[in-house]
């Protein structure tokens, strides 16, 4: 099963110019996680699924609390708190930094890990 947190939009610290160290900067997550769903569709309990809302403030706490250099370290930081889910088997992180560039709508990373 695949469950999706799509264009969760945060502000926080990141850049490697002085002036990027100044400023919250909005940055935009991606996660897909995929996990066996069989048991909940047949319970219907959440403790049988993977908590999205909890993995969301998770996300949203610590990436909006850090200062970052990188927005691969943003993604490293998102994709361990993913897998601190025991029941998650694999997921894809990416995380946009709109306006990085010049005549780009973005610049991204994506990283994908599986247990």
């Amino acid at each position: 099963m695949k469950l999706r947190i799509e264009n969760l939009r945060l502000r926080t610290v990141v850049g490697i110019y002085e002036w990027e160290k100044k400023v919250k900067q909005d940055i935009i997550i991606n996660v897909e996680i995929e996990f066996d769903g069989t048991r909940a569709i047949e319970t219907d309990d959440l403790q049988n699924s993977v908590d999205y809302k909890k993995i969301n403030k998770e996300i949203i706490e610590s990436i909006e609390s850090k200062q970052f250099n990188l927005i691969e370290k943003i993604a490293g930081d998102t994709m361990n708190i993913v897998f601190s889910n025991n029941r998650v088997t694999r997921a894809t992180v990416k995380v946009d930094k709109p306006g990085a560039l010049r005549f780009a709508d973005s610049v991204s990373v994506e990283i994908t890990e599986e247990r």
